[in-house]
């Protein structure tokens, strides 16, 4: 993916790039830095309708190699990136190692997580939403959004985007890996609902505009296949990607589907209908998980999925924007797993600027009921500011659910890998990102065994 931006932040969101027509770009692939040993190569025309990005897919590469690519226009050329292609789906994989990321909001904090992330020995990049934030935030280390107000138009969106993918530690952990990406809400809005905005009063109808033109946007500036070009305000993110025989991804779309949200005390809340995936989507996942083969089944989504109750006492306080709003949706997912037999499920979560692991119940107010899965919740890459080894909201999750192994509210990235025998996430974090140089450590490490579900610390 590329795209054609001489002046990034144009006003007018072309990218310096009005009144161009289709522009070549020519691509490269070759299995040296050098390129000395150039595979494929080709032409794609990068047109005003996407904002002058082109989405190349190359089928002729071998499975399991290592390549190099790059892109010229004009008399410009582009930095060199790095990619791995995937096993076949029968390969026996001996290890997988990947990161996931989320919530990297531009004002709050440097992008340094990136850069440490960018040296790390890894086959992928899993990117689990909040890749921008559409708010008019200035912040307070010189990192002001652009445009300065929130974003609603795809000039405003293309602009977002621009000015995150300036950032020098983002580019570089772009470059370094192959990337897969899901969104959450404030790639549109916060915290919205299908066609539902968080804002009262705003028609479905004009809401739609807006998702519109956020979804087409994301498309243009993200790695992702033509299959997922959107119509309008619909867009096909969910998907299935298979590394050999041991790890399918499960990458969720927990936005554009769900029901809206509702009050704690609402009957609404225990409506058997209300969905967090819609009907659709619900199908084919489970339909995924009971056919199959792989030994790691890994579900890379949104929001917290673990009850995540804050009452230490007899009561439930649960928040309602991610899976605890939705539990009759989370109860039948559970209860799918439990009838399809499904071994080995991991659930990879971003959105709550924290760090967590936690044991999947069937059951969440039975302790003694079985464990179906493991949730591995990774912080944020800035959001937030600096954060802190522990909060109030730590402290109550602790003491409140069981369930819950580990907490901690730094800012990094977790660091995954996968054997046959074993899953294991690194919760990597670094000190602060208020300003730049922060190193990075290992906080804690946790493993889930083949075949024994649940989490384990080490």
């Amino acid at each position: 993916m590329d795209t054609l931006a001489p002046e990034p932040l144009a006003e007018d969101g072309s990218g310096g790039m009005r009144g161009r027509g289709a522009v070549p770009v020519r691509w490269e692939v070759a299995e040296d830095e050098r390129f000395s040993r150039r595979v494929a190569h080709g032409v794609a025309n990068a047109t005003a309708e996407l904002g002058h990005s082109v989405h190349v897919e190359v089928d002729t590469l071998r499975p399991d190699r290592e390549y190099f690519y790059r892109f010229r226009a004009g008399g410009e050329i582009s930095p060199v990136g790095r990619t791995r292609t995937a096993p076949t789906a029968a390969a026996n994989l001996d290890r997988l190692a990947f990161a996931f990321v989320s919530c990297q909001n531009y004002p709050a904090g440097y992008y340094t997580a990136h850069r440490h992330l960018a040296d790390e020995d890894l086959r992928a990049v899993v990117h689990l939403g909040d890749y921008i934030y559409e708010g008019g935030a200035t912040g307070n280390i010189g990192r002001a959004h652009a445009p300065a107000h929130e974003v609603h138009s795809l000039a405003d969106y293309r602009i977002r985007h621009a000015q995150y993918r300036t950032d020098p530690d983002l580019q570089r952990s772009h470059a370094a890996f192959p990337w897969i990406v899901t969104w959450d809400d404030h790639e549109v809005e916060n915290n919205y609902a299908d066609e539902i905005s968080q804002h009262d009063g705003v028609a479905p109808g004009d809401f739609l505009v807006r998702r519109a033109a956020a979804y087409q946007a994301y498309y243009e500036h993200l790695p992702l296949r033509r299959s997922s070009v959107p119509k309008g305000p619909d867009m096909r993110i969910y998907r299935r990607l298979r590394f050999g025989a041991l790890a399918e991804f499960n990458v969720l779309d927990g936005r554009q589907y769900r029901s809206d949200q509702v009050d704690r005390n609402s009957p609404e809340a225990q409506d058997p209908d209300r969905s967090m995936l819609g009907a659709e989507q619900e199908r084919w996942l489970l339909d995924g998980l009971g056919s199959s083969t792989a030994r790691w089944n890994i579900l890379a989504q949104q929001t917290v999925m673990a009850r995540a109750d804050r009452d230490p006492g007899e009561g439930l306080r649960l928040p309602m924007d991610n899976w605890n709003g939705y539990e009759p949706a989370r109860q039948r997912l559970f209860d799918g797993v439990v009838e399809r037999g499904v071994e080995n499920m991991v659930v990879i979560t971003g959105d709550a600027h924290c760090s967590m692991a936690a044991d999947l119940k069937q059951d969440f107010a039975d302790p003694e009921s079985p464990t179906v899965g493991a949730e591995f919740l990774g912080t944020s890459i800035s959001s937030g500011g600096d954060g802190a080894d522990t909060d109030r909201r730590g402290e109550q999750w602790l003491a409140a659910n069981p369930h819950m192994k580990f907490y901690n509210q730094r800012r990094g990235y977790v660091r995954c890998t996968v054997d046959r025998d074993s899953y294991r996430a690194d919760y990597r974090a670094v000190p602060y990102v208020t300003r730049r140089g922060a190193p990075v450590s290992t906080l804690a490490g946790f493993v889930v065994e083949n075949g024994r579900p649940g989490v384990q610390e080490v």
